[in-house]
C-alpha cells in the first residue's frame, strides 16, 4: 500500500515501507502544517534552545508525536550506520565538535525537513465512493 500512496518516502535511505506507512498514517495529511518548522515541532524534532553562558546549544524537544519521532530516529540511526548522505552529514556534525545526541538531533531535523517535503510532493489519492 505504501508502494501506491507515497512511494517517494521509501526513497529515503533507512525508510521501509512498514516506517513508511507509520509516518504517513501519524501524519494524517501534511497539508494540515504550515510549513516545515511547524511538522518538525509536531515531530518532537524542532531544536529548543539550552544555552548556558558562552555555550551554544540546543536540544531536543520532549514534546510532540513520540511515534514520528521514533521512525525519524530509526531512519537516521540507519543512515548513520551505512554509508549514505547522513552519515556524511553526521561525521561533519562531529568534527564540528558536536556531541553524538547533537548530532544525531541535528540529523533528525533534516531527516523532518526531508519527509516534510517527500509528503508535499505526494500526489493526492482520488478519494473513496
Amino acid at each position: 500500500m505504501t508502494k501506491t500512496v507515497a512511494p517517494q518516502l521509501l526513497t529515503l535511505p533507512g525508510c521501509r515501507p512498514l516506517t513508511a506507512a507509520k509516518l504517513l498514517g501519524e501524519t494524517a495529511g501534511i497539508h494540515r502544517f504550515r510549513s516545515e518548522a511547524a511538522y518538525a515541532m509536531h515531530t518532537g524534532t524542532a531544536p529548543i534552545p539550552a544555552s548556558s553562558g558562552n555555550t551554544v546549544r540546543h536540544r531536543l524537544a520532549r514534546g510532540g508525536n513520540r511515534q514520528l519521532n521514533a521512525c525519524l530516529h530509526r531512519i537516521a540511526i540507519t543512515q548513520i550506520r551505512h554509508p549514505t548522505p547522513g552519515q556524511a552529514y553526521y561525521q561533519r556534525r562531529k568534527a564540528e565538535g558536536d556531541t553524538s545526541m547533537e548530532a544525531i538531533r541535528a540529523l533528525k531535523r533534516k531527516i523532518a525537513r526531508t519527509v516534510y517535503h517527500l509528503l508535499k510532493q505526494q500526489t493526492p489519492t482520488p478519494a473513496l465512493t
